[in-house]
């Protein structure tokens, strides 16, 4: 029997229950409207409960009723091409019945439970199965197969399984202990779905962003934090790491963004053509929309539906992305919840146990051996917005305590229009030692040293840059003015794209290695060609050299470049004997 209680005290999205049996994180049902709502705190008989909705116009004395389920999110075939709010309501099936507005109270299946799927068994009767064995398949869009997995604890000998066409209500599978197994399942959100093992970042996570690929690498089963001020670009940085990741699946998590903000992304995203397989890009995303207007609460849980999704298709052997925009509006969710529970505030007013929930969130990201003996991986990028920019503030500071991948977006780099503003001095990854194997083995044997050498060049650039503030370029020796040169065509040739050009908005890796191969060929060469008398400028000025830089923008330059970087070679030869 579902245990019943009274409203004793209301504080914004809080909710304090009396004379109810409660366990933390039961899930509950406040007031006439039945608003829904979670237990975070128990002292006696009373039960405080943070309510996913607003909470106007409810009143002391209206019942309480406890579900006695804890927070879960449905899992199973319908997922992908859906968009959820953050308690995994469909936006687009509420919007049908109510239109723009939702009311409160409403609820609604995460997925369809009527529709049929087709499900082709993978194992047979007799056949011994255990938690996160997959027992069939199911064509869930054009590009993705979802495996149908046993819920992990579950298990048994296959007594009667069926091929044919289901809903995810039915019974496709049973046990010779009497259990019934659907398609869907239900997991608590809070709770990280098992594996056997974790396996070290060795394999990185290809982009098609020539900075992020070559010199902050992220592992697959990483994490990334992008902190940056307002319109710097993380949105628009995260988006095309979507589109164009290697990752199998997306998971994106509007976590707290602006209304007009997320509108763009809900309209856009459906629109996007995934470059790999010429499909729309929503048929391997799910999409969770929490905009900055809405409850405060599930603002709070949108961040763990979200992963328990991404830890699903990890389970069955994918790659899943999940992008996170903005972890800080997420932070300011529990600080807005810790003050009306009036506990002790930590820096800045959040709670003290910040840095925990930060950790833990980004704990979930990893490359792992799955029950069903699969490799799977999450690798979590979660944008920062700090006010002003300002790093030193505590939620980009737990950030960067976690996360090995430091994407710093610069906000005088956005103003210059250079895509993606990334800040090349300040961002860091710790990657690159554990990743420079495979670099090694599948693009090139000096890939690592190329990359230490562009880094270095754009660290010279920086010093030198002092000194051409004070006495200008002229003033420098010929070699220091060569490396400004070098330097600004690693800026502007390698590491600024295009985000909406159709040919530079991805840069395949193998490219990426053959582009700074072409810059430090062009020092060399201008070296040797000015140590035996060329000028600086006949140098930096051979019409083959814009050809190069401006090439990168044709199709097919990959098979290109390489005769281009002759030519320029060769022109630049041809200085010494003009001289």
């Amino acid at each position: 029997m579902k245990n019943e209680g009274l409203i004793y005290r209301i504080s914004g999205p809080v909710v304090t229950a009396i004379d109810m049996k409660a366990a933390m994180y039961d899930v509950v049902r406040v007031g006439t409207e039945g608003l829904m709502g979670e237990v975070i705190e128990l002292h006696g008989d009373k039960a405080v409960i943070q309510v996913y909705e607003d909470t106007s116009g409810i009143r002391p004395g209206e019942i309480v009723v406890n579900t006695g389920e804890t927070l879960s999110v449905s899992l199973g075939p319908g997922l992908l091409t859906q968009i959820y709010d953050g308690i995994q309501r469909p936006l687009p099936t509420l919007e049908k019945e109510m239109g723009v507005f939702l009311t409160r109270g409403v609820d609604a299946d995460a997925f369809d439970l009527e529709k049929n799927w087709t499900f082709e068994p993978q194992v047979s009767v007799g056949d011994t199965v255990v938690g996160g064995q997959v027992v069939g398949h199911v064509q869930e869009t054009d590009t993705i197969v979802h495996k149908i997995m046993v819920v992990p604890g579950m298990g048994g000998v296959v007594k009667s399984i069926e091929s044919g066409d289901f809903n995810v209500t039915q019974t496709i599978c049973t046990f010779e202990d009497g259990t019934d197994m659907q398609m869907m399942q239900k997991w608590p959100v809070r709770t990280p779905r098992p594996y056997l093992q974790k396996y070290p970042p060795v394999i990185p996570l290809i982009t098609g962003m020539r900075i992020l690929d070559f010199l902050f690498p992220l592992a697959k089963g990483g994490a990334a934090g992008i902190p940056g001020p307002f319109g710097s670009g993380k949105t628009v940085t995260q988006q095309s790491l979507a589109k164009y990741s290697d990752a199998q699946l997306v998971v994106y998590i509007g976590c707290g963004e602006r209304g007009n903000e997320m509108t763009e992304v809900l309209d856009e995203f459906p629109h996007l053509i995934d470059p790999n397989t010429g499909k729309p890009l929503m048929e391997r995303t799910v999409m969770i929309a929490n905009t900055s207007n809405m409850p405060v609460a599930a603002r709070e849980a949108s961040v763990y539906t979200g992963i328990t999704i991404a830890e699903y298709y990890r389970d069955m052997g994918y790659d899943v992305a999940l992008m996170a925009d903005s972890t800080s509006r997420w932070a300011e969710a529990m600080r807005e919840i810790s003050s009306r529970l009036e506990e002790m505030p930590g820096e800045e007013g959040y709670p003290a146990y910040l840095s925990t929930r930060i950790a833990e969130f980004y704990e979930r990201a990893g490359r792992v051996e799955t029950l069903n003996g699969e490799d799977g991986s999450i690798t979590v990028i979660g944008a920062v917005s700090p006010p002003g920019g300002d790093i030193s503030e505590p939620v980009s500071q737990g950030t960067l305590r976690i996360v090995k991948v430091f994407w710093g977006l610069d906000a005088g780099l956005a103003r210059q229009r250079h895509f993606p503003a990334i800040n090349w001095l300040n961002s860091y990854s710790l990657y690159p030692q554990s990743l420079d194997q495979w670099f090694r083995d599948n693009i090139a044997q000096d890939f690592p040293e190329i990359r230490v050498e562009l880094s270095g060049l754009l660290q010279i650039e920086s010093e030198l840059q002092e000194i051409v503030q004070l006495v200008g370029s002229d003033a420098l020796p010929a070699d220091q003015q060569l490396t400004l040169e070098v330097a600004r065509m690693i800026r502007e040739y390698f590491l600024q794209q295009n985000g909406f050009h159709e040919v530079d908005a991805y840069c395949d890796i193998h490219l990426q290695y053959k582009m700074a191969k072409a810059i430090l060929a062009f020092q060399e060469s201008a070296k040797s060609a000015m140590a035996s008398g060329a000028q600086l400028g006949d140098v930096v000025n051979v019409p083959s050299r814009s050809h190069l830089m401006r090439g990168r923008l044709n199709k097919g330059y990959i098979d290109t470049i390489d005769d281009m970087v002759k030519i320029m070679l060769t022109e630049i030869a041809a200085t010494v004997e003009g001289n």
